[in-house]
């Protein structure tokens, strides 16, 4: 996680500051609820909220300094904590254990980068329709192995990746729910030391479910479920990024991205223009996933819970959600000021004589009585002249004196063919699955 990278809103949840501010809240909490169950006194709550209301800030340096030596962070914590509200201190993390701070604590911070992230991907959402409305009706190629296929409608292409971030968006709304759980069950998660409605408590004011099974630590398995999922949007990021620098390429320059006034594209070559925004979201969706293996490794713990986790998720847990929010929120700006040519798709989409209408003329010679099989050879041998020649022949031209062709199909007919008409007839269709009927 480093600041090039970085948006200040994400990296505020992960900042020291705001992690002890959570771990606060929790033993607060925790004490408001043991006070009201008469296993302290209602003056330690009470101390610590008034102490709280009036604190200017969290010593973060102090606390290190404390941890040089305790080699503990909650301890740490928990001891500077006294230091500040005095006695009733000591009623603060009654039968609790450090992962009940720690686990919660996360819970809460990725719950909160969730959010971030999903209002990230509601702006993609909008970039994507706006522009995948405006070329509703724009002729663009179709490729399949990087090679021209079908004509369609670049809207509709726009449209699949808005299909694919919606469900995106679903998978995070899910992950999020998995992973916003509370544990304050205490060492082993037995609740030995307090009853389980300080959890209940805790839970409720944070906005978190309760666990219902805790080992001491919360299951790892929904940290995995989140990564993974984090995983899959990056995959995306990456697919459109992808779509982008191909179209970007010299020979298709179908579309680019934005080049700024006074931008340069080489050290070197003053005229280059290149996708280097596309180029860094593939970056970055690489280092998106690869939190996934170790948050899948931290899935086995050893009994009720050992730290071998613990290093790992101080890393991946900011790194993967600054990472991916940097993504959406930068790949957003990307579609918005996209450059798109039509003029230059049409010139694409024609560039190789017509071969691109065949399967019309394939399945038009087998409904005028043309086996399949003769009705391939026939388009085939002449659209593999086209092929050879660049371009420089016509489909139409060719299939119009083929003695076989001309049997079954008129002049008239085969011009009928070479139309785009078919393949945007069900361009509405596609867009209401996508966007809804308006």
């Amino acid at each position: 996680m480093i600041p090039r990278y970085t948006r200040a809103e994400m990296a505020a949840i992960w900042s020291p500051e705001t992690r002890y501010r959570i771990w606060f809240e929790i033993e607060a909490h925790a004490l408001d609820a043991m006070a009201e169950l008469g296993i302290v006194p209602k003056s330690a709550a009470e101390a610590a909220w008034r102490w709280w209301a009036t604190s200017p800030r969290i010593d973060v340096a102090a606390i290190d300094a404390i941890e040089a030596e305790t080699r503990h962070d909650v301890i740490a914590f928990l001891t500077w904590v006294e230091r500040q509200i005095g006695e009733d201190a000591r009623f603060m993390h009654q039968g609790m254990t450090s992962s009940d701070v720690l686990d919660t604590a996360l819970a809460v911070q990725l719950a909160r980068a969730s959010d971030l992230l999903l209002a990230d991907l509601d702006s993609l959402l909008a970039a994507l329709e706006a522009r995948a409305r405006e070329h509703r009706l724009t002729p663009a190629i179709g490729r399949s192995h990087g090679i021209h296929a079908e004509p369609m409608s670049f809207g509709v292409k726009l449209a699949g990746f808005h299909a694919e971030f919606q469900r995106a968006r679903a998978r995070l709304r899910a992950a999020r729910a998995e992973i916003a759980t509370c544990a304050v069950s205490g060492a082993v998660g037995t609740f030995a030391h307090l009853p389980p409605a300080v959890e209940a408590h805790v839970a409720a004011k944070l906005g978190l479910a309760v666990e219902p099974v805790s080992t001491q630590v919360i299951p790892r398995d929904r940290h995995a479920m989140f990564f993974a999922t984090l995983a899959v949007i990056a995959s995306s990021v990456e697919r459109l990024a992808t779509e982008i620098r191909h179209l970007q390429r010299t020979e298709v320059l179908e579309a680019e991205e934005w080049f700024a006034p006074g931008q340069k594209g080489s050290s070197a070559m003053p005229h280059k223009r290149n996708p280097v925004l596309s180029e860094n979201l593939t970056g970055l969706a690489r280092l998106v996933r690869a939190a996934v293996v170790p948050a899948l490794e931290n899935v086995a713990l050893w009994h009720e819970r050992d730290i071998s986790h613990s290093s790992v998720e101080r890393g991946i847990a900011p790194d993967a959600t600054v990472h991916l929010d940097f993504a959406l929120v930068r790949l957003t700006g990307l579609v918005e000021k996209l450059l798109i040519y039509p003029e230059r798709m049409a010139r694409n989409l024609h560039r190789m004589g017509g071969l691109v209408h065949s399967q019309q003329v394939l399945l038009a010679l087998t409904q005028a009585g043309m086996s399949r099989e003769q009705a391939y050879a026939a388009v085939q041998r002449n659209a593999m002249k086209v092929w050879e020649a660049d371009g420089a022949l016509s489909l139409r031209d060719l299939l119009g004196a083929d003695q076989d062709v001309a049997a079954r199909l008129s002049p008239e007919a085969l011009d009928r063919l070479f139309s785009l008409d078919p393949h945007f007839a069900a361009v509405d269709t596609i867009f209401a699955r996508v966007f809804g009927k308006a």
